[in-house]
This record gives structure tokens, C-alpha cells and sequence, in this order.
């Protein structure tokens, strides 16, 4: 049975389950996945099913300079030609990168340790979350003779870094490219060359099964949630200001940040400095039925992003049959319906999503449970993880067997030009 090759800078991530329900699913459809990882982020671990992975992942960084060099030792003993067109890639890649030509010629260290396990592990194909330098490293994997590679572009920072990252070439050199939205793939569209058009596909992340329950009764109780990274782009400084005017004008709310990141220690003086921590709640990381847990006791899930790809949390929340409140920015609009399966505001304006807090605090439970129910049949239409990983299946077989493809064309054509004769 073919094996694919999963590979992202940090696997197993709090923030990317995501990942780890696409090779489950992938799994399930009868194809082995090797999980691997540029390094590994195990302390902020806090799901039990993120351990697991964590004990399946093998983890370049961890395993010391020394195998680093005995690994690029060995590679230009062994395929010097090979390991010098690499190097002139590395080079090339590194001179447009802000992270510079010393940063690539570690990426190409560390694509020699992974082609020797790919080889250990009988890999066939890899496949690459993110076109940062989880994809720089897969396609030196392929450049050192390794095998063929695919990849996952999210955005926002690819798209905001497009020639930086070398995308294009990225593409190029890629078998295809599974964008998450219609948004993602037009802007493919934008930079690359039409000729690589038809290597650029939608492959929606998805949700599992254990989300497409029975809907649970929506609490009236005006309890909001907003569940993601705490980070610029997501937007959560924008809320602490759409709270204030609702509890300054004595409209009860709660909000729970659920997530950590960069922006905490801004978040918890902003609400210190505006009074506000009976009404604010950062909970950090959770696990994924921790997450589930507060989206179901909240009235709607809300995610005032700046930059986003297609956020999982707003497919989550809708799965779970509660509104959500987002803005008109990347992939959102095609997965949130205004004002049926909630809210979406113009991306910065405090005023708009006060408004839209203000509306799903003071619709009826009856109302709330008729948009989740509407978001919850759009995420089962387009984002279940099973559905999704079949089609990523199936284009990782048409890459795997193109090459017994190819060879037996070229055995078969000398006895078809030796009939024509």
C-alpha cells in the first residue's frame, strides 16, 4: 500500500487540529500517513489526542546537530549533483526570503535527514501544511531525488507574502495545490501562470463526525465566545472595544477568549484598564472538548478577523448549531450566509459588531437555533473532513500511480510503432 508523507513546521499544534482530523480521515481511507515535523511544540500541548500524535511524529529538531550533518554528509557523498542543484535552489529561495540564505541551507540540512527516514519509512509522496517553509523543505526533499510533493495553502501570510515564500515556483514544481476557499484558489490564479491552473484545488478543511450532532437547546443566558489564537489578524482587540459600549449601557454579556497567544498580556490590561473582568474571560489553550464545550454554552461563536484563510472555529460553531458573527474578508463569505447563519461586519468596524453582539444577545433562543440549524446543514455540505480527505485521496493516488503510468506507456510504445511498421 502506497505511504504518504505528512509535513508540517509543528505537528502536533493546538491550533491545527485541523491537520490531525485530515490524516485521520486520509487514514480512513486506506492510505498509511507518516507524520513528520520541521520541530515540535510539545509543551503547550493540552489534548489527549494531540499526545498521541505527538508519540506517532518524528521530529527533525529534535534529534541534534549531529544528525543534521550526517545526513547532508552523506547526501553529497552519495548524490553530489543532485545535492548541488538543491544547494543552487536553496540559495535562490534564501536571496528573496526575508529569513535569509543561512536559514535555506538549514532547510536543505534538514530535507537530507528527511529523505533518509522517507526512504527508512517507504514514503511515496509528500504532502505539506502551509507554503512557508514546511513546503520549502518538501520541495528540496523532491529536488535532493526524494519524492514527489504537494501542498495546503492557507493564508493569510502566504498570500501577503507571496514572492518572499517563491509560491509560484513553489507551484510549479509542485504535483498540484489544495487551496481551502474559491478565494484561496483565485488568488493562486493571480500569480500563477495559467498554465498551472489546473494543479490548483479546493480541498475544504474539514469537521469530523463527532461535531454533526443532534442540536443541543441555545442558552439564554448572553453568553458570547471567541475561540482561535490570540493574535493581530483574528481581530480580538476589536472586541474589548465592541464590548464596552454594551456594558456601558447596562446590556448583560459575557465574553470568553478561548485560546492563547502573542496578544494575551494586551488583552488582559485592555480589560483591566476598561474595568471589564466580570464580563471577560481568557480561558488559554483547551482541548478540543473543552472548545466544544464553550461553544455550545455560548449564544454565538464570534471572530472579528482581519486576515484570515477559513477559519475551523467558525466551522465548528456552525457544526454545533450556533451562529457566528465574522467579517466580509478571504474564504468567510463563502461558508457564513448573513443573517441566516449569522453575522458578518465589515472587517474594523467596532460599531457594526457591537451591533451584531448587541443582535445575538437579544434574539430569541427559537431564532438563534433556526441560523445554527441552517450553518450546521451548510458545514455538513461542504466541510466534512471524510468528504474532503476522499478527494485529497484521490488525487494523492493519481500522483502515486503516474509513474507506473508513464513507464508502462513507455514499454508499450516500441510494440505499437513495430505493429504500425
Amino acid at each position: 500500500m502506497p505511504k504518504i508523507a505528512y509535513l508540517i513546521n509543528q505537528y502536533p499544534k493546538v491550533s491545527h487540529s485541523f491537520v490531525r482530523r485530515e490524516i485521520h480521515a486520509i487514514e480512513k481511507c486506506g492510505l498509511p500517513v507518516g507524520r513528520y515535523a520541521i520541530r515540535s511544540c510539545r509543551a503547550e500541548l493540552v489534548d489527549e489526542a494531540d499526545q498521541k500524535e505527538l508519540a506517532l511524529t518524528r521530529t527533525v529538531l529534535e534529534n541534534g546537530v549531529a544528525t543534521l550533518l550526517k545526513s547532508l554528509t552523506k547526501a553529497v557523498l552519495t548524490r553530489p549533483h543532485q545535492v548541488f542543484q538543491a544547494l543552487k535552489l536553496a540559495v535562490k529561495f534564501g536571496r528573496r526570503s526575508d529569513r535569509g540564505v543561512l536559514r535555506h541551507l538549514i532547510y536543505l540540512a534538514e530535507a537530507c535527514v528527511l529523505n533518509d527516514w522517507f526512504e527508512e519509512d517507504g514514503i511515496q509522496h509528500i504532502h505539506a501544511h502551509f507554503g512557508t517553509n514546511s513546503t520549502t523543505v518538501a520541495m528540496l526533499c523532491k529536488a535532493l531525488g526524494g519524492p514527489t510533493y504537494s501542498f495546503t495553502i492557507h493564508g493569510p501570510e502566504e498570500f501577503d507574502t507571496i514572492q518572499a515564500l517563491s509560491i509560484v515556483e513553489k507551484v510549479e514544481r509542485s504535483s498540484f495545490v489544495a487551496t481551502v476557499s474559491s478565494f484561496g484558489k483565485s488568488q493562486l490564479y493571480r500569480w500563477c501562470d495559467q498554465s498551472q491552473w489546473d494543479k490548483i484545488k479546493i480541498i475544504h478543511c474539514g469537521v469530523d463526525r463527532a461535531f454533526f450532532t443532534e442540536a443541543t437547546p441555545v442558552p439564554a443566558a448572553p453568553r458570547i465566545v471567541c475561540v482561535g489564537r490570540l493574535c493581530e489578524a483574528k481581530g480580538q482587540l476589536l472586541l474589548i472595544e465592541a464590548i464596552k459600549p454594551i456594558v456601558a449601557a447596562g446590556i448583560p454579556i459575557k465574553l470568553v477568549f478561548v485560546g492563547d497567544g502573542s496578544i494575551r498580556p494586551q488583552l488582559e490590561a485592555m480589560i483591566s484598564e476598561a474595568g471589564l473582568e466580570d464580563h471577560i474571560e481568557i480561558t488559554g489553550w483547551a482541548s478540543n472538548e473543552e472548545v466544544r464545550k464553550q461553544i455550545l454554552a455560548a449564544r454565538a461563536l464570534v471572530l472579528p478577523s482581519f486576515a484570515e484563510g477559513l477559519p475551523v472555529a467558525l466551522m465548528e460553531a456552525l457544526a454545533l448549531h450556533r451562529p457566528v458573527i465574522s467579517t466580509y474578508i478571504a474564504g468567510i463569505p463563502e461558508l457564513v450566509i448573513p443573517n441566516q447563519c449569522g453575522w458578518l461586519v465589515p472587517s474594523g468596524s467596532i460599531a457594526d459588531l457591537t451591533n451584531a453582539i448587541k443582535d445575538a444577545i437579544a434574539l430569541s433562543p427559537e431564532v438563534l437555533a433556526e441560523m445554527g440549524q441552517i450553518g450546521a446543514e451548510r458545514v455538513a455540505r461542504h466541510h466534512d473532513a471524510a468528504t474532503e480527505a476522499r478527494k485529497l485521496a484521490a488525487l494523492f493516488m493519481e500522483v502515486i500511480q503516474q509513474p507506473v503510468i508513464e513507464t508502462v506507456l513507455t514499454e508499450v510504445q516500441p510494440t505499437a510503432v513495430s505493429i504500425a511498421q
